[in-house]
């Protein structure tokens, strides 16, 4: 897959964006893609017209499309990606809303590649555990990033968002198994399957009642955090 990248900003150069892509490039051949054996390549195009277009994608001469545009974005995330009605995958990373939160918009662009990598047309659900009640069988959105989105490493110097492992979609425990790429352990333990992390979140579909849910532990005070600066 190539994911046409366009930058909107008029905060940040294209310069300085080539060394991102660089560094998630480098995360996807060798990083995400060893565990989940396919990847795809960010490619920096040149913007048509002043404003991102969700309907015609002149920008897009790859695969999918991925936008950097300044100011904060309505429904409340630094970054999402979606698909239009012709199918076509595309994501939009929102600078302002980055640098209200205090996080480099480096992590979110990542966060955004790695998900449009693992679900094109945002639409694939996994059957799991609710985080919150482990008796109780959900829906998750099969996003690579959100469980984990409060971590980060560096790579080239470069901070690029945590993922999580095929094993973490999967029912139980198995000695040996590490649920994410980082592996970072909290009071001893690291990442449940279908858990979240501190800071981390989740979209769960109960099928019961049809209804879409966000469970965060009351205890989260960073994932707390996050909400609400995205909540305004």
């Amino acid at each position: 897959m190539i994911i046409s990248l366009i930058n909107h900003s008029k905060v940040i150069t294209d310069e300085q964006v080539q060394v991102v892509i660089r560094a998630i490039n480098r995360q996807l051949k060798e990083d995400f893609e060893p565990y989940w054996s396919f990847s795809a390549t960010l490619r920096l195009e040149g913007p048509i017209g002043q404003h991102p277009s969700l309907s015609k994608f002149g920008d897009m001469r790859g695969d999918a499309v991925l936008y950097l545009v300044d100011g904060v974005n309505s429904l409340g995330a630094t970054g999402w990606h979606l698909a239009n009605y012709g199918d076509i995958p595309y994501g939009i990373v929102f600078l302002g809303l980055c640098a209200k939160i205090k996080e480099a918009w480096s992590i979110t662009l990542s966060h955004e590649a790695l998900e449009l990598v693992g679900d094109p047309m945002c639409n694939l659900l996994v059957q799991g555990n609710d985080p919150l009640d482990r008796r109780r069988r959900v829906f998750h959105l099969f996003e690579m990033c959100d469980a984990v989105q409060a971590e980060n490493y560096s790579v080239d110097g470069v901070a690029l968002s945590n993922f999580v492992l095929p094993s973490y979609f999967s029912l139980g425990e198995q000695p040996g198994r590490r649920n994410d790429f980082l592996g970072r352990s909290y009071k001893g333990k690291t990442l449940e399957s279908f858990g979240m992390n501190p800071g981390g979140y989740l979209n769960v579909l109960d099928p019961k009642t049809g209804e879409w849910e966000q469970p965060l532990y009351e205890d989260d005070k960073e994932a707390q955090r996050r909400k609400k600066w995205k909540s305004q």
